[in-house]
């Protein structure tokens, strides 16, 4: 399981799917997000539907490359066993769900071996 949380994991991986089109177009991007969507970069994994459908508005049709770049990068980024291929239509917002799911039972379950592992043994009476 990743060490980053949830949402650094999801910036990281919408900055480099923005990167794709150029470093200086993708600060453009976040300065109309922010201005036109009132849509602040930090927000986006919180607001992860308001920035797709403004991603969706901004580019159309093309956006769809984004989205699917966006979910690759956070599939490297996750490192969950996810079945995910390009082909599916799995949309930004509910990989983004489904992801977070993920990390959140493995979370769970990380904890609950954690504890079994720290318990002491009992000790046997003869």
């Amino acid at each position: 399981m990743p060490k980053q949380p949830f949402e650094e994991i999801v910036l990281e991986a919408i900055d480099e799917g923005l990167s794709s089109l150029g470093e200086s177009s993708k600060q453009a991007i976040y300065f109309y997000l922010d201005k036109n969507f009132n849509i602040k970069k930090e927000e986006i994994p919180s607001k992860i539907e308001a920035f797709k459908h403004a991603i969706g508005n901004i580019f159309g049709v093309g956006a769809n490359y984004l989205h699917t770049l966006i979910i690759q990068r956070l599939h490297a980024k996750a490192e969950q066993d996810i079945k995910w291929q390009a082909s599916n239509n799995l949309s930004l917002e509910e990989y983004v769900a489904t992801l977070k799911k993920s990390l959140q039972d493995n979370k769970e379950e990380s904890n609950v071996q954690l504890e079994v592992a720290q318990c002491e043994e009992p000790a046997i009476e003869k």
